[in-house]
């Protein structure tokens, strides 16, 4: 028997690769199948199962795809209603993989199809648990996602979580390993750790959410408790993994199409694409096309695109680092931006060669920022951290304008004077900047190095929540 996470970090992932004795299972697969396909030949084995925790909401699963080109077949739990053939497993259904096993295990209240899988190694041991988004390491799957589809509200889907999680988890045995499919970074759940395996008495005694003594309405009031609105990409995605979707190969013909700088500028004109300048910040500060939309392909990419760009068929032109344009596009797939329809041919300097018009973005080091903060105490800051971030530390009159959100904030932001805007370390405000000078604010300063270089710097921060905060 041979176990394999394949973590994919940008989008805090895990799915699972299992073969026994030449039968392979997929649990939980990315967009792009080629890799599962490619290892399951050297492993001379046959990929015979696509086991889906449940209907993902932030990302799009590659189970149809690959079950397209393997014949494999995709198992759901019990009240699935997927719009492709599937098997909706019963609760406690087996299925036999080479000389293993794995049980269904159905634990709604993330999501009402959610389902962990249990091995049972082949002597008939509880080995290991697979559980999607039901139990994460440090964490549980936030119960607010699918209030709409069950017609319930998030306090009686925690309230299922809680008891899905008494009476089907819990009383596995302490040395059970336990493969959640997310990690620290992931908005499916608001406490997770860095570790991506852990064993299940590691769990009970680490996990908030697995106290013993925890009663039902603790439970449900501490998983309820400050939970955030989810990206408005997720109710998207969890459509294409009901319903079903375009091959990735056909998405990454259109989207690898080199486009010269007349042809991009056309294109974009006609369709109302969005550009997306998916370089290094520094090289986006220097010079970009006006109006794009600056989002780093080596930053926390296909999350941010999912949170700031609204519809999943917007239309989408990029411009990108040599050689990485097959890349980029499989990492907007991955999120179900399946509408890009090609790159700059030779990239920006193409575009500056070319005699169009560019935009450069004004940035500052911390050390020059607090020169100016010491002769104007009153400049407009604005940090663009998350909430937690900020409630830690900010600079004492920081206003708090969360990326996330950033359009909910617009009116926040001054239009005749200079304004400041600083997140951690410089990736996310040169992403909040280009969404405000697409908007039509050129009057804003990036704060280089963000708040690491503001307290190297010396300025003056506070762990006080500032009154335009208590406002908002």
């Amino acid at each position: 028997m041979n176990i394999e996470q394949i973590y994919t970090g940008c989008l805090a992932q895990g799915a699972y690769y299992i073969e026994s004795d030449g039968e392979v299972a997929i649990i939980d697969p990315l967009r792009e199948v080629a890799p599962y396909i490619e290892k399951a030949k050297q492993d001379n084995a046959k990929i015979k199962y696509i086991f889906e925790t449940h209907f993902h909401a932030d990302f799009v699963s590659g189970h149809v795809t690959l079950a397209k080109e393997t014949g494999a077949e995709i198992i759901y739990g019990p009240t699935a209603s997927p719009s492709f053939k599937a098997n909706i497993a019963e609760d406690g259904q087996v299925f036999q993989l080479g000389n293993i096993s794995f049980t269904v295990l159905h634990t709604p209240g993330h999501t009402m199809e959610s389902t962990t899988y249990l091995l049972k190694d082949a002597q008939g041991k509880d080995r290991a648990i697979f559980s999607g988004d039901t139990l994460f390491l440090g964490d549980v799957g936030r119960p607010d996602l699918a209030q709409k589809a069950a017609d319930m509200t998030q306090e009686q889907l925690a309230g299922l979580l809680f008891e899905s999680l008494r009476n089907k988890i819990m009383p596995l045995a302490d040395d059970v390993i336990v493969y959640p499919a997310h990690g620290a970074g992931s908005a499916c759940g608001k406490n997770m750790m860095k570790e991506t395996v852990d064993t299940l008495g590691n769990q009970k005694q680490m996990n908030y959410a697995l106290r013993a003594d925890m009663t039902k309405d603790e439970f449900i009031k501490e998983v309820t408790d400050g939970l955030l609105p989810p990206p408005q990409y997720f109710p998207l995605n969890v459509k294409m993994n009901k319903e079903g979707y375009e091959d990735i190969d056909e998405v990454l013909e259109r989207g690898t199409k080199a486009l010269n700088p007349d042809a991009f500028e056309v294109m974009a004109n006609e369709v109302e694409a969005v550009v997306l300048d998916v370089r290094r910040q520094s090289e986006f500060i220097k010079g970009h096309i006006p109006r794009s939309i600056f989002i780093g392909i080596d930053g926390g990419f296909a999350p941010w695109v999912g949170a700031l760009i609204k519809d999943v068929k917007q239309p989408i032109l990029l411009v990108i680092p040599e050689g990485r344009e097959e890349e980029v596009v499989t990492r907007l797939s991955r999120v179900g931006f399946d509408m890009t329809l090609g790159y700059l041919e030779g990239g920006f300097e193409a575009w500056k060669n070319a005699g169009k018009d560019y935009d450069t973005l004004a940035s500052i080091s911390a050390e020059t920022f607090k020169e100016r903060l010491e002769a104007q105490p009153d400049l407009a800051v604005f940090d663009v951290r998350k909430d937690g971030e900020f409630v830690s530390e900010h600079v004492l009159t920081a206003n708090h304008t969360p990326l996330d959100y950033l359009n909910d904030y617009l009116e926040k932001f001054p239009k005749e004077k200079d304004f400041y805007v600083h997140c951690a370390g410089g990736y996310r405000s040169v992403i909040a900047a280009s969404i405000l000078k697409s908007r039509g604010y050129h009057n804003l300063i990036d704060v280089a190095g963000g708040f690491k270089a503001i307290k190297e710097a010396g300025i003056a921060v506070s762990n006080k929540v500032c009154p335009t905060e208590l406002e908002k």
